[in-house]
């Protein structure tokens, strides 16, 4: 497990973890709908993606990281997710990587959690023997934080499919390249 520093007024450890636990499939649940940017069905898809790993384990072709925060729940000190990352090699590539989700609990957010769990994926993945990775993200001006998140992650924009998601709503496709070892 790897620990990740906040930048609060009062230091916290986070805890980073790829393991997929049963558990995470309400996590993940809990942290997607907090966001309020994602359909009913958006979240079931996230969830789809946690239980697919638990059944199928690495041939799933998802990999996860969990950042986990320090909680006392009845006199017990226990790890709460906060934030996590799904990511996997694109099927029929060979090193182009997808960051599927990247989710912070809002209470969470502008602590700079984000960035480091972007990091986290860009190392997990140059590991992987990644060459590129890629996010897709929405058009819509509530994704305009999002993008500009991404964009301060040092990635850029590889291309705009207009009226993607819906009339109006375009993908817009961010990548960045990962140097070899």
């Amino acid at each position: 497990m790897t620990e990740l520093k906040t930048t609060q007024s009062i230091p916290t450890t986070l805890h980073l973890r790829s393991e997929v636990q049963p558990s995470d499939v309400q996590d993940v649940r809990r942290i997607v709908e907090a966001s309020q940017f994602f359909s009913a069905a958006e979240v079931d898809v996230a969830v789809e993606l946690v239980q697919e790993r638990l059944q199928k384990g690495a041939a799933s072709g998802y990999e996860f990281l969990f950042v986990e925060h320090p909680v006392l729940d009845q006199d017990r000190l226990r790890q709460q997710v906060i934030g996590y990352v799904c990511y996997g090699e694109i099927p029929c590539t060979v090193g182009s990587y997808d960051i599927y989700w990247i989710a912070i609990s809002p209470d969470h957010q502008r602590n700079r959690i984000g960035q480091q769990l972007m990091q986290s994926v860009e190392l997990a993945a140059k590991k992987l023997n990644a060459r590129r990775l890629y996010i897709d993200t929405s058009g819509k001006p509530l994704y305009t934080p999002t993008r500009n998140f991404y964009v301060r992650c040092g990635y850029n924009i590889a291309c705009e499919l207009a009226d993607f998601y819906a009339p109006g709503d375009s993908k817009i496709i961010f990548e960045k390249a990962i140097p070899p070892h």
